[in-house]
């Protein structure tokens, strides 16, 4: 059995390899086992290294590998306004362009099954817009710029 600590995008995760049959790891990520399918069986045994691991401090998004990225559109000068946890983009409200007051939604993130309406920090004209529905973001990951 093998321990590694990893971070991606920000999020720590522990995981576990436990089994290595054939093509098949048997591994656990934070507490919630997986089956991965490698993609060539594993020819030696593998070196176990002792590795220190601390508690995990966010699970997973997804079991799924990560989805083909996305070209980034570039950020606007203003304002940030900034994914205040991880979730999905469930609706933009706004365009680039629009005029906006401080407190409108311009953007709702679904997070563990609940609506967030992420509003504007200052009233302003949207100078750009990093997101679409259906888009997974991480805590801290910029939305809309207001200017």
């Amino acid at each position: 059995m093998s321990n590694y600590q990893y971070k991606v995008n920000g999020v720590d995760y522990n995981v576990e390899i436990e089994d290595i049959e054939g093509n098949i790891a048997k591994v656990t990520v934070n507490g919630k086992p997986f089956e991965v399918e490698l993609k060539e069986p594993v020819k030696k045994p593998m070196q176990i290294k002792k590795v220190k691991v601390s508690a995990p401090t966010a699970a997973p998004a997804a079991a799924a590998a990560p989805a083909a990225a996305k070209p980034k559109a570039a950020v606007g000068s203003g304002t940030k306004v900034l994914a205040p946890l991880p979730g999905t983009i469930t609706e933009v409200k706004v365009n680039v362009g629009d005029t906006v007051k401080a407190g409108e939604t311009v953007v709702v993130l679904e997070a563990m099954k609940m609506q967030n309406n992420i509003e504007a920090d200052n009233d302003g004209k949207v100078t750009s817009i990093l997101v679409t529905r259906g888009d997974t973001v991480m805590e801290g990951a910029v939305l809309v710029t207001i200017e």
